[in-house]
């Protein structure tokens, strides 16, 4: 078998060192829940780095599906005593394994659709085709990303409605993937960081001044990886940044006991808790209630880190757990087309609808 080379983890051999196997991440690891073995847990992971990093274990087939049923939620981050940040020290070890050949099929095909078609789908469309919309030079511009663009639309319909409706001058953007599923599974850095500055161009190009997101995933992209490859000349807002300063006018929703799923990408990566909040308690007559694990310490929906395309079945075990501290709730609330799409998939013949925040303040718009 050849020699692993090891290139990215030798930046985190020090940090390697310093977890303590306390196990402190074992009470919130979503996948550990899932899978029930140590080796899919955060200090599991990390040993399994150490390992790679002295040469005393191979990338088999087992450590690379411990390494990929990671769902990078950060929950054992905020949990560690010592301070590890283990979550980039999966996706520096993912890096590695993605040089030395160890990629995973549907990762692979993802990221190459990503570099072809400029979206993890594959789809030729053009945005402007598929939104109805044609960039032009505005103050405001609204980066759709690719789930909303040519898979959950009635989000980016949604948010599109919403902006028409406040009567703002908005763009769309001449967009490419934001680069978030290609960084998560481990793709050399250099061609993603090729992807920010094509985005970032075509935003200054147009002479945006604040840009909105309402995808999570994409979010975190501009507001915290961006800014570490390349220069961000503009505000970077989430929708529901953008919309709790918002006078809305709302119709009431009476009779739906409601709750709020925080994204992993928005809450525990960004700190943006309270915005979604606000938006919600501007909906009259709205009965809402928080789970018991919400803001810093929400669980996960397992939709993240390239887990779902990988290996479904983990995925839904771990929306299952997030969908039973919700049975009291009628609606699931949240501001992640990931998230809405992993727990309403899990969902089943469960009577709950799980729906992201702007579709139902489209619909409640005067």
């Amino acid at each position: 078998m050849s020699e692993f080379k090891v290139d990215n983890l030798e930046e985190v051999r020090k940090a390697v060192n310093v977890c303590t196997m306390c196990g402190f991440c074992k009470s919130v690891c979503p996948s550990f829940k899932a899978i029930g073995w140590d080796t899919a847990l955060s200090r599991g992971r990390i040993t399994l780095t150490y390992g790679l990093l002295n040469g005393d274990i191979q990338p088999d087939d087992a450590l690379v599906y411990n390494m990929y049923t990671c769902t990078t939620c950060a929950d054992c981050v905020r949990r560690c005593p010592s301070k590890v940040n283990i979550v980039d020290i999966i996706e520096l070890c993912r890096a590695d394994l993605v040089k030395n050949g160890k990629m995973l099929p549907k990762h692979k095909a993802m990221c190459d659709n990503i570099f072809e078609c400029g979206n993890p789908f594959g789809e030729k469309v053009s945005r402007q085709e598929a939104l109805g919309r044609m960039p032009h030079n505005a103050k405001v511009g609204y980066y759709v990303g690719c789930t909303a663009t040519y898979r959950s639309k009635k989000t980016a319909e949604a948010t599109l409605s919403i902006l028409d409706k406040l009567g703002e001058d908005f763009t769309t953007i001449d967009e490419v993937c934001c680069g978030s599923v290609a960084q998560r599974v481990g793709w050399p850095q250099e061609d993603i960081t090729a992807l920010f500055q094509k985005n970032v161009d075509a935003i200054k190009a147009l002479g945006v001044e604040t840009l909105v997101l309402a995808c999570a995933g994409c979010y975190r992209m501009f507001k915290i990886e961006y800014p570490k490859y390349v220069d961000v000349p503009f505000e970077v807002l989430h929708i529901t940044e953008y919309l709790a300063k918002k006078d809305l006018k709302l119709k009431a929703m009476e009779g739906v006991k409601a709750t709020y799923h925080d994204p992993c990408h928005l809450g525990r990566h960004c700190e943006v808790y309270e915005p979604p909040r606000e938006v919600i308690k501007k909906i009259p007559g709205l009965d809402f209630k928080e789970m018991a694990f919400n803001r810093k310490t929400s669980h996960c929906c397992g939709g993240g880190g390239g887990v779902r395309s990988a290996y479904p079945e983990v995925s839904k075990d771990i929306a299952t757990t997030r969908l039973d501290e919700a049975s009291f709730a009628d609606l699931i609330i949240t501001t992640c087309p990931f998230c809405v799409n992993n727990l309403q998939a899990a969902a089943g013949d469960r009577k709950v609808q799980v729906r992201d925040l702007v579709e139902i303040i489209d619909e409640l718009m005067e």
